[in-house]
């Protein structure tokens, strides 16, 4: 019992919420961007993104007690007014690279602000990057790049007296941000030590939508386009300290794919792709469940750790249908293969298991906790797709209305076409809904005379086939009153 109110209580779905220490899994990954191997980490939501920067995050304070050798800062552009950035242009750039000189200015002033606090560096120097980075935790990114990118910026630091080390410095004040990122690019090749420095960008969707306009749309790729280019220069230009100079991009995947440009194809070197399958998961688990058990214990096999929390039972497919499976592909049928489904699933499961005072999860109480699931699992999506379908919930409701798992493509036009005329659905493009659907996994294929369906989340480089039936997910089903 005290395993399942651990799994119920302190699993949780956000991992600044968690005690990411002790139930971080992705060692492997995290190693490859805490020696500078990797730098781009992308995958959908879910997928354990977060978990990783967390991580990343919190070895500043598990290292404090010895020298602080790593130093992290985290830039969330959640609730950020991206139009502040859109006008911070370099001229002297085409389209799609006109916003790498701010990223890089973004970059570098996080960098000095984190050489204020390591007492490794140069003392006189810190006293100088400290007037222009003051050592405080960043409230407002928005107010702070402001502050960054004003003719103002670092006059603070004039008239300081005393002898100036490092001259450029006190030529702040009759500068451009443009002209200042060199000075700092200068400062931290020559005065930097041996400690690392991450700088993590996180929750860089803020700004992805349904846009307007292309030219709306556009730009947002531009500058997700040029952060990319950005930290590729860095690195390149800090390249006998690349395990020391480390600027770290966590995105979705579908917003990577939106990326168009003749370097992306470079980007793989460096990129860590968040993909599962069913025996990754199945490691993830024992390790999270061995954790719940000891928090300093071994980790167990699989079946031994699942054994711990469920019953050996199996349980029946649901409908007509005879066939029974296992408890764990049961629940994996209903999830998209993401850590995050898993550990919703099993954290229901655990409080409905203890409120009805029994010590195993039994195939009754996955079955019955299926339909809270199904909801989760809908409104996961419909934050998902949102932004690039605001029609989402009254597409949900056009699947609804069909009330089957496995039909026609002419089926869903005829019936979206209803809905479109009588303007309850803004976007008349059906293909596009659909591939929009298939892309986030809501559907998938059926090819005639064939028991197996294809999704998305199962493989990342299919595509949408418009001569083959629609299958609608598993886990979909009771929240859409598909029967």
């Amino acid at each position: 019992m005290s395993v399942l109110s651990e799994i119920s209580e302190k699993w949780k779905l956000e991992a600044k919420q968690e005690d990411n220490m002790r139930y971080f899994f992705h060692v492997k990954e995290a190693a490859k961007v805490l020696s500078g191997e990797k730098f781009y980490v992308v995958g959908r939501k879910g997928s354990g993104k977060s978990a990783i920067s967390q991580y990343i995050l919190n070895l500043c304070n598990e290292n404090a007690s010895t020298g602080y050798k790593i130093f992290t800062e985290q830039l969330s552009f959640k609730n950020f007014p991206f139009n502040e950035l859109y006008a911070l242009q370099n001229g002297k750039y085409t389209k799609p690279n006109q916003y790498i000189t701010i990223w890089k200015y973004i970059i570098y002033s996080c960098i000095c602000r984190l050489m204020v606090k390591n007492q490794g560096i140069d003392g006189e120097l810190r006293t100088l990057l400290e007037k222009l980075y003051p050592p405080t935790t960043i409230k407002s990114l928005s107010r702070l790049i402001d502050s960054w990118t004003t003719k103002e910026f670092g006059a603070q630091i004039l008239g300081s007296g005393g002898n100036i080390k490092v001259d450029k410095i006190s030529k702040f004040e009759s500068l451009s941000w443009i002209e200042k990122t060199n000075i700092l690019e200068d400062i931290i090749e020559n005065y930097i030590d041996d400690s690392n420095y991450y700088v993590i960008f996180d929750e860089l969707d803020e700004d992805y939508r349904d846009f307007e306009t292309t030219e709306e749309r556009s730009q947002y790729v531009y500058l997700i386009t040029s952060l990319f280019k950005a930290v590729q220069d860095i690195k390149s230009i800090f390249r006998e300290k690349r395990h020391i100079v480390c600027p770290v991009v966590f995105l979705r995947d579908d917003i990577y794919l939106l990326i168009k440009d003749t370097d992306k194809n470079k980007w793989g070197d460096f990129k860590i792709a968040l993909e599962w399958d069913e025996q990754k998961l199945k490691s993830m688990l024992a390790y999270r469940i061995s954790k719940a058990i000891d928090p300093n214990g071994d980790v167990l096999p699989f079946e031994k750790a699942w054994s711990t929390i469920f019953t050996g039972q199996t349980i029946n497919l649901g409908g007509n249908s005879k066939k029974k499976t296992d408890l764990f592909h049961y629940i994996t049928l209903s999830t998209q293969l993401r850590p995050r489904d898993y550990i919703k699933y099993l954290q229901v499961c655990a409080e409905n298991t203890i409120e009805n005072g029994e010590t195993k999860i039994t195939a009754q109480t996955v079955k019955r906790v299926d339909k809270g699931f199904s909801n989760y699992l809908k409104e996961e999506i419909v934050d998902e797709i949102h932004a690039q379908l605001p029609d989402i919930l009254v597409i949900f409701s056009i699947i609804s209305q069909i009330r089957k798992w496995n039909f026609t493509i002419k089926e869903f036009k005829d019936t979206y076409i209803q809905y479109y005329k009588k303007g309850t659905i803004k976007n008349g493009n059906v293909d596009y809904v659909l591939q929009l659907l298939f892309d986030f996994s809501v559907i998938g294929n059926r090819p005639k005379n064939r028991t197996i369906s294809f999704f998305r989340y199962t493989n990342p480089e299919a595509r949408f086939n418009f001569n083959e039936n629609i299958v609608v997910h598993r886990g979909l089903f009771k929240a859409l009153q598909i029967l």
